[in-house]
């Protein structure tokens, strides 16, 4: 009968863990595959792998080239419009703080509102964007959209 008390592994497929520095008998002795002498092979080495003893490091040996855009990018927390009907009754305003505490965006920041979904009662909603699917079903629905505008900096 099998259960769990008689499985094992496969034989062959788990290797004992190698002991290093145990003696010259067990194969890895005297300098325990850490080389001949130096910083390297004490212990409480923490020599960083970037340092290169004087030589110039790897990093800035390279030449540097190339701009990321990313620090300049807009991110948008994003809501569909078909969230909206489970939530809000009809007349409600909707604003970013509103969807934040109603748990519809993870945390406070520019909310772009998609147009998945169906919407039928009349929201007056504000976001810092939309899709015009939803901008469409919004005002279709009787709502109507409000535009933030982002602060100059």
């Amino acid at each position: 009968m099998v259960d769990l008390s008689t499985l094992f592994p496969k034989h062959g497929s788990r290797k004992p863990k190698r002991r290093i520095g145990l003696g010259v008998g067990s194969g890895m002795g005297r300098s325990s595959t850490k080389g001949m002498k130096g910083q390297t092979s004490r212990s409480g080495n923490t020599r960083k792998e970037s340092k290169e003893g004087g030589q110039m490091p790897l990093v800035r040996r390279i030449p540097k080239s190339g701009f990321s855009n990313a620090m300049f990018e807009n991110r948008y927390e994003l809501v569909n419009i078909g969230s909206f009907d489970k939530v809000f009754k009809a007349g409600e305003e909707v604003t970013p703080e509103i969807l934040k505490k109603k748990n519809l965006v993870k945390k406070l920041g520019k909310v772009k509102v998609l147009g998945n979904g169906e919407i039928k009662t009349a929201l007056k909603i504000s976001a810092h964007a939309f899709s015009a699917s939803a901008k469409a079903a919004i005002e279709k629905a009787g709502g109507s959209v409000t535009v933030i505008e982002k602060k100059a900096k």
